[in-house]
């Protein structure tokens, strides 16, 4: 099985089924402890602490730039030292691989 952050997204523009939630759950494992099943089962979500606030703004931006890369954007909150990123696929509301790439390639900037 070929890591997640090493893959590409393909674009969605709907057409496709949402994961199910068994698939779902298995690619889950594949991310880090943070990164929760949300809004019954059709996003996934992580909050991440940072020791200030241009840690932050710095995280923050590079998690854009990872979705300009990718064509695929997530919701993303922030404030001092925290910051939120929620990955779906809006075009099929739900889950889709591309959910699961993009998150473990946030999770590759912490590595």
């Amino acid at each position: 099985m070929t890591d997640l952050s090493q893959q590409r997204c393909i674009p969605c523009e709907g057409g496709v089924k949402p994961l199910s939630a068994d698939e779902a759950t298995e690619k889950l494992k594949q991310l880090g402890d943070n990164w929760e099943l949300v809004d019954d089962g059709k996003a996934i979500r992580a909050t991440f602490k940072f020791k200030g606030f241009m840690r932050t703004v710095m995280f923050v931006n590079s998690v854009a730039w990872i979705a300009q890369t990718q064509d695929h954007h997530p919701d993303v909150a922030f404030d001092y030292n925290t910051a939120t990123v929620k990955y779906w696929t809006h075009a099929i509301d739900g889950l889709s691989d591309n959910d699961f790439i993009c998150a473990a390639k946030v999770d590759a900037l912490l590595a």
